[in-house]
């Protein structure tokens, strides 16, 4: 645990690298300054919430967490979790569930789950990306083109409808700024430039606005000054308050009604689901983001402390007003790029964070929303992975492709939380089928005369794990032994698992087997599941039950056997 910092104490960076790691830091912090603010926004908070996420994050998963190079804070991957929590429970309850979240994801850290969280399935995670890349775009449609949408509907097809009967009341205005602000983000890239494509672009926007605002007559759009408003020692502001975040506990925050939220049991077990759900993507998210890393890189992160750090971080953060983070993608392949190789890096980064909020505040309210909605709407595109997907639709097996549809189809129809159960749950079942077919019991044919041993001797050949899926199918066949036979050899050197339906299944062929005078004789058996079958009641009985550590051992106690018979 916390090996990040100890290591971080114990090296000693050169001159040159702690140079190139703050010059990454800062390079990383004009990425993250706008990013944290849009996805604060699409998750339907303020955007000083994200700031201090980045900000606050950052530095503690940094510093604790398990890879050198990751860059944690807000990541689109959330925002179709967040978005419904806000609208159900408000900031407090979303800064609540995040701080459980952050509980789910020290505990996994510290069960050691961190190697277990890799197994999910490529068409889940694919499934539900895309799904989230398609929400995201489609919520961004209302400020892009300035679209006055009707209140309400708390599901996708009631706010795509609402969305789709108010596109006669376009505003040419804010969809001339939406348009050029994502021109440049597409265009920028072709330039080579140093400069960040959406810095870039909220610039152009934000200018052109401007320019427009004071030049044309009755010309005006929607900014973070003109949506969002605060107060600071009785007196109200635009945009974002100039100040660090300041401590409070989440349940004295407002709920959807305004009111401080509270806390109860209840209130915990409603924010639950939700909760688990943030705490496994954000596991997916930030250990995906750590492989990556380790791939640019050349270093090797540790998993278990990697969840550690998310866990301390989400604890953390809703404490000062921050939403759930994770490791981003992203930004942490500026980092790298930029040299950025030590957790010197985010730090500088979340400092750098903490610099706009105090220094650019008042030049931030500016930023267009029909800007933040091109933003976020290139986004969503680079999130949803087309290729990827339409690759998958093309090349994988069939059941995967199911996967792959509904968990998307559920993401978008429904929520996250039922997309990754349904999904997980799916992924778990298709792994079962897969696994029982590679278990089976057959008949072995024996040279019956080489071995000396009489025809009413047969040997069955058991492969393969035996648990719950496989047991039953591989060992039905063994009771269906002809009138004749009377001792049944189990060759069990490739059984690789036995779990407690293996052992009821096992006790049940014993008393079968003894009930038609028939012995049975376990062959080769590891030590591990031998033990297991003792404990179970199935032991040693003479001349009914046997254990042998080889073939011909198991073959000189048939004929002792057939020869008492």
């Amino acid at each position: 645990m916390f090996s990040a910092v100890k290591k971080s104490i114990s090296a000693k960076p050169s001159f040159q690298e702690i140079q190139t790691n703050i010059l990454a830091g800062l390079t990383v912090g004009v990425i993250a300054l706008p990013l944290s603010m849009a996805l604060a926004i699409a998750s339907g908070v303020p955007p000083q919430h994200g700031l201090y996420t980045a900000m606050i994050a950052g530095i503690v998963i940094a510093l604790c967490g398990g890879s050198k190079v990751n860059i944690s804070g807000p990541t689109a991957a959330f925002v179709v979790i967040l978005l419904p929590i806000v609208q159900q429970f408000g900031l407090g309850g979303l800064l609540l569930s995040g701080l459980m979240a952050g509980v789910i994801l020290l505990l996994m850290g510290l069960g050691k789950l961190g190697k277990l969280i890799e197994i999910v399935p490529y068409p889940v995670t694919v499934g539900f990306t895309a799904g989230i890349g398609v929400v995201i775009a489609t919520f961004q449609i209302k400020d892009f083109f300035g679209l006055e949408v009707a209140a309400g509907g708390e599901h996708y097809l009631e706010k795509l409808s609402h969305i789709a009967q108010a596109l006669t009341s376009i505003n040419w205005q804010e969809t001339l700024i939406g348009a050029l602000t994502l021109a440049v983000l597409l265009a920028w890239p072709r330039l080579k430039s140093k400069v960040p494509a959406h810095l870039a672009a909220l610039l152009v926007g934000a200018l052109i606005a401007w320019i427009m605002t004071q030049m044309v007559n009755g010309f005006s759009v929607a900014t973070i000054g003109s949506r969002f408003h605060y107060e600071l020692d009785g007196l109200l502001g635009s945009g974002i308050p100039p100040i660090m975040p300041s401590f409070e506990w989440p349940w004295n925050l407002p709920g959807a009604d305004g009111q401080p939220i509270g806390m109860s049991f209840e209130l915990v077990r409603e924010l639950l689901p939700s909760a688990i759900t943030i705490a496994i993507l954000g596991a997916l998210e930030s250990l995906l983001c750590a492989v990556v890393a380790d791939g640019m890189s050349g270093k090797k992160h540790n998993p278990n402390d990697e969840l550690i750090g998310q866990g301390l971080g989400n604890m953390l953060v809703p404490l000062f007003g921050g939403i759930p983070a994770t490791a981003a993608i992203a930004r942490t392949a500026a980092n790298v790029k930029a040299g950025g190789s030590m957790p010197l890096a985010s730090v500088v980064h979340g400092l750098f964070i903490l610099a706009g909020i105090l220094l650019l505040a008042p030049l931030l309210s500016y930023i267009p929303m029909a800007s933040m909605a091109a933003l976020l709407l290139v986004v969503a595109w680079n999130m949803s992975e087309a290729k990827h997907f339409a690759r998958t639709l093309k090349v994988a097996p069939r059941d995967d492709v199911l996967i792959l549809v509904l968990c998307f189809a559920l993401t978008v129809l429904f929520d996250m939380t039922i997309a990754v159960a349904v999904g997980m749950g799916l992924a778990a079942m298709l792994f079962i089928r897969r696994s029982i077919s590679l278990t089976d019991a057959r008949a072995v044919e024996t040279n019956h005369q080489a071995y000396e041993v009489p025809e009413s001797v047969v040997v069955y050949d058991i492969n393969g794990p035996l648990f719950f899926g496989s047991a039953h199918k591989a060992l039905k066949t063994i009771a269906l032994v002809r009138p004749d036979v009377r001792v049944v050899i189990l060759d069990m050197s490739e059984v690789t698992l036995l779990d407690m339906s293996a052992i009821v299944a096992m006790e049940s062929i014993a008393q079968d087997l003894s009930s038609k005078k028939v012995a049975l004789i376990i062959n080769n058996l590891q030590p591990r599941m031998l033990l297991k079958l003792r404990r179970a009641g199935i032991r040693k009985r003479r001349g009914q039950v046997e254990y042998a550590r080889t073939m011909d051992d198991s073959f000189a106690l048939a004929r002792r056997m057939t020869a008492q018979g």
